[in-house]
């Protein structure tokens, strides 16, 4: 039974990690760039969710919309105003704007909220399923549905909507999809948009499982999340939610029978032995480039 409680237990962070992850794969699907300020949006969803719930008094599921809605118009500014005029520069300069852009957010917060933690509102107050010795907590059982959802929802939403289409064609050109008439500007702020809404809510079900949180919380799902990405095979949808899901088992399984403090080293130890032997991720294609 420790064996089937590590693994939910596995599924549960993995989840999240998958739905962070999708953020940045789809960001770099489109743009090339990679996003570190997105493990700041999870921060930002989880503050805002809290302070709506806490300050404002409202009820949980307004909290939530108002967190998504905040985290969506914040990734659409951070991409107008600090990755747009950079799309033609050096993708080293658009990296270390990202950078400053997670220091700014983090710096932010800091300075409104303090340093110190706060303990997360509970969202979700019901007694665990118990199947046997087996305990299926209903934040485990309704963050898995949900982040098993969202995931299906926009592999479908890629695959068979209009602005998914434009998404793929924009990804794979830029220049033609502008010919062909697509907005280009648009569709990457709605990448964007859709990017930021999936870390608000990885940031409040994060929080909903580890209810604690301070301004600098993003670095480790964030990062761990952008493992998850680059493991899967960083632009490519399916990879990044298997990523996540190898992630969040191994990070359990390490916990549960090796060492807790030993979880961040063999997560980051599996990454190394992939892409040593296969540096495009596990469903990423080598692509030739001309010089």
């Amino acid at each position: 039974m420790t064996f089937l409680q590590q693994l939910i237990n596995g599924i549960h962070v993995g989840s999240i990690y998958a739905l962070i992850a999708l953020g940045y794969t789809m960001v770099y699907g489109i743009i090339k760039l990679i996003n570190f300020a997105h493990g700041d949006i999870i921060m930002m969803g989880a503050y805002i969710t809290f302070v709506s719930l806490i300050m404002l008094n409202v009820p949980a599921w307004m909290a939530i919309i108002i967190a998504i809605l905040v985290c969506l118009i914040s990734g659409i500014l951070i991409e107008r105003i600090a990755y747009k005029p950079l799309r033609n520069a050096p993708r080293i300069s658009a990296l270390i704007t990202a950078i400053g852009v997670s220091l700014f957010l983090e710096n932010l917060f800091f300075k409104i909220f303090g340093g110190n933690p706060r303990p997360f509102p509970v969202l979700i107050n019901t007694t665990p399923i118990s199947l046997g010795s087996l305990q299926i907590s209903m934040v485990t059982l309704i963050t898995i549905v949900i982040s098993i959802f969202l995931m299906l929802a926009l592999d479908l939403f890629v695959k068979k909507t209009k602005t998914g289409k434009a998404m793929r064609a924009v990804s794979e050109d830029q220049g033609a999809a502008q010919l062909m008439g697509i907005n280009v500007n648009t569709t990457i702020s709605i990448t964007f948009a859709i990017g930021s809404t999936l870390a608000a809510i990885g940031g409040i079900l994060y929080s909903t499982a580890y209810p604690q949180i301070d301004p600098f919380m993003g670095m480790m799902p964030g990062l761990k999340a952008f493992v998850a990405a680059v493991l899967g095979g960083i632009g490519i949808i399916p990879g990044a939610m298997l990523g996540g899901f190898i992630m969040g088992i191994a990070e359990s399984f390490t916990k549960g029978y090796i060492s807790s403090q030993l979880a961040d080293a063999v997560v980051f130890g599996i990454l190394i032995l992939v892409l040593s032997l296969k540096p495009s991720g596990i469903f990423g294609k080598n692509v030739k480039e001309k010089v």
